[in-house]
């Protein structure tokens, strides 16, 4: 009994400490403070050939009503640096750096503690709802569910209420509430994917890919409530997308990912104007147009991330790489937000550093 009493004390204490954290983070639109920062952030996944470097070195801030786009080639670690900033890597996973969410460093918490902030504190927009709304519950028992966990405080008149909120916040009718996922369609499911995420009202979401697989209307409805609810509700939203097109549409800064690493990032406009690396303006040619006339793609393909290339990652693709780039890592250049981790960027080389690599050495990079 006496043991039972200790357990019992020991999860209202861990209760009130995460209460604290949610409020705390819980702010009003005034706040001007960074909501999310993040520093040297290493992943690694357990493989058959050894550790994967899913993710190395990842510096990033996450401002009120701010959305960040995320962007690079499959594999190169996105989705990984989102579920490890919600805390939902699989079991075989390490991660380490600086994750700080309300002036507390996320990785420092225990795992009990952690759980209550996702949700309330931190929310997540996956990409194909079909996969990740159970086909045996009604829309209602997601809600229920959800609101039960994580705001256990709230009566089921109330949770009945939350949850129709944020259903007609997305233009879902009332009527809909205990139909099962298979009788919406697929923009339907997207929504309430994002009703489900800002029922426990966040002031942090991670999107990954959320316009995937819909069509070029229910795209343009998923941007405009993203948009809405950075407005709303102040919250900061890290969109992972493939499409630049998403990016210049809706976000404010934009990160460019390779390989595990950031190479570029800065507001949006200025990446698009004038990028500074070579994998960005690899992409931004990529992309495809009602005035394109021939198809561009980036030769070879992502490296294998157990044992990647020597100091700049791109070069053995880069049509630019001089001899410095497979010998030292490069740091990052630039000023007034906008930066970028590229040799070509200093004014600081020799003429041996500037040395081209020979043709041979980047016409094909190691496949992934």
């Amino acid at each position: 009994m006496s043991e039972l009493r200790r357990r019992r004390s020991r999860d209202d204490q861990d209760a009130s400490v995460s209460a604290i954290e949610i409020e705390a983070v819980q702010t009003g639109p005034g706040d001007t403070g960074d909501i999310l920062r993040v520093r040297d952030l290493r992943i690694w996944y357990a493989g058959t050939k050894g550790p994967v470097q899913a993710v190395d070195g990842v510096s990033l801030t996450f401002r009120p009503g701010e959305v960040l786009g995320l962007v690079g080639e499959s594999g190169c670690g996105k989705s990984t640096l989102g579920r490890g900033l919600m805390g939902l890597l699989p079991r075989g996973a390490a991660i380490d750096g600086e994750l700080v969410f309300a002036g507390t460093d996320l990785l420092r918490l225990p795992p009990k503690q952690r759980e209550k902030l996702r949700g309330a504190g931190m929310g997540l927009i996956f990409q194909e709802p079909m996969t990740r709304l159970d086909p045996l519950m009604r829309i209602s028992d997601h809600f229920t569910e959800e609101l039960k966990v994580h705001e256990p405080g709230l009566s089921r008149k109330e949770a009945r209420e939350r949850a129709l909120e944020a259903l007609r916040a997305l233009g879902i009718p009332p009527t809909r509430y205990r139909n099962y996922p298979h009788e919406f369609s697929g923009g339907m499911r997207q929504r309430i994917m994002i009703a489900l995420a800002l029922a426990l009202r966040p002031k942090f979401i991670v999107a990954d890919e959320p316009t995937t697989a819909l069509d070029v209307l229910v795209e343009a409805q998923i941007l405009r409530i993203l948009a809405d609810i950075r407005v709303r509700f102040s919250a900061a939203i890290l969109l992972i997308t493939h499409n630049l097109g998403i990016v210049a549409e809706a976000c404010d800064r934009v990160a460019v990912m390779y390989a595990g690493k950031i190479v570029e990032q800065g507001p949006v406009r200025e990446i698009f104007a004038e990028p500074r690396h070579p994998y960005t303006q690899a992409l931004l040619q990529s992309t495809i147009s009602l005035t394109t006339q021939a198809l561009h793609s980036i030769p070879g393909a992502p490296p294998d991330l157990v044992d990647p290339p020597p100091a700049c990652r791109f070069h053995p693709r880069c049509p630019h790489a001089m001899h410095v780039c497979a010998t030292r890592q490069p740091p990052q250049f630039g000023e007034s937000g906008h930066v970028a981790d590229c040799w070509l960027l200093s004014d600081h080389l020799t003429v041996a550093d500037r040395q081209p690599l020979r043709r041979a050495e980047v016409a094909v990079a190691d496949e992934a």
